[in-house]
């Protein structure tokens, strides 16, 4: 029990920290911090420590203090998982994808500081560190064994909402993504009105890339949300006796609300930084439960194979 405690701390950490270097890359990103250690990798404007600290150098040396530091604490997860853990079929591959992600994000970071990289190129780091965040956060899932305490290896789930988690945990992807071109392209505030580009002028054509970056984005959140709200009455008209699906897509459907109010939030707020924070934190959560959601589909595979 005591080694099991440890391990559960552990995970915590390490779940936390991951969540950090998200926000971390967020804060980066929107304060324009990217090069606050100038054209230099891994050290800071030529020094392994800053020796001048400007707002800029803080976030950027931070940001990466972090991300080692944490790189560290997954790698040992992913070792201390595989060796007490490797029993459970998922526990290989998450703690796999954690790491190659993981460095893969980091790759793309450096790579943006030592020779620059493209709008549409740089909106994918978002991404990829939230594929390493979903799996170190179900790692930690499986460690404090979750699925024990709502029968969720004991799961069945019918053909429709199987196809319908897949599909919008991909799309969900898709709407990450147009998020985060939205900030590298400085597409923000191109738009001042919610929920349409100009609210005096609804049917007004699109007059820039901009403005398209911006309200494709909100369209895509649109069938995000509606997606969402369909597959959460299916859940709760369906699944009332699988405590994990019913409570896992009403979960779903509140944070995608929430995500949803964030965004609003940001553009009425001007581009508000802890608004702007928490647009980031909801959405990375969100992504974390929906590929807890494609887990459980697995497992419901598996079970009805088995049975």
């Amino acid at each position: 029990m005591q080694h099991n405690r440890f391990m559960k701390w552990f995970a915590v950490a390490a779940t936390v920290g991951m969540l950090l270097i998200l926000l971390g890359g967020a804060l980066v990103t929107k304060t324009d911090s990217g090069l606050g250690c100038g054209r230099n990798w891994p050290d800071c404007n030529g020094s392994l420590i800053p020796k001048e600290i400007t707002p800029e150098v803080l976030i950027e040396f931070s940001h990466r203090l972090v991300t080692g530091v944490v790189s560290i604490s997954i790698l040992v997860l992913t070792i201390w998982t595989w060796r007490k853990l490797g029993h459970i079929r998922e526990v290989k591959l998450l703690g796999f994808l954690a790491m190659f992600f993981l460095i893969a994000q980091a790759l793309i970071g450096a790579a943006q500081v030592l020779w620059g990289q493209g709008d549409f190129i740089l909106a994918l780091h978002f991404g990829i560190s939230l594929i390493s965040f979903a799996a170190v956060l179900l790692l930690s899932m499986i460690v404090f064994e979750v699925d024990r305490k709502f029968d969720a290896d004991k799961v069945f789930i019918g053909k429709k909402l199987r196809w319908h988690t897949i599909a919008v945990t991909i799309y969900s992807y898709l709407v990450v993504y147009t998020g985060a071109l939205v900030r590298h392209t400085d597409s923000s505030l191109i738009c001042p009105d919610w929920p349409l580009c100009y609210n005096d002028t609804p049917l007004a054509p699109l007059n820039n890339m901009y403005e398209w970056v911006q309200m494709g984005h909100r369209l895509a959140v649109l069938i995000f949300f509606i997606w969402i709200a369909y597959i959460t009455w299916h859940a709760v008209k369906e699944y009332k006796n699988q405590r994990v699906i019913y409570y896992g897509w009403v979960i779903a459907f509140i944070i995608v609300i929430l995500q949803v109010i964030a965004g609003m939030l940001v553009v009425l707020t001007k581009l508000n930084l802890i608004v702007a924070l928490l647009h980031s934190l909801f959405i990375s959560i969100l992504f974390g439960l929906l590929c807890y959601m494609i887990m459980l589909v697995a497992r419901s595979n598996y079970n009805e194979k088995n049975k």
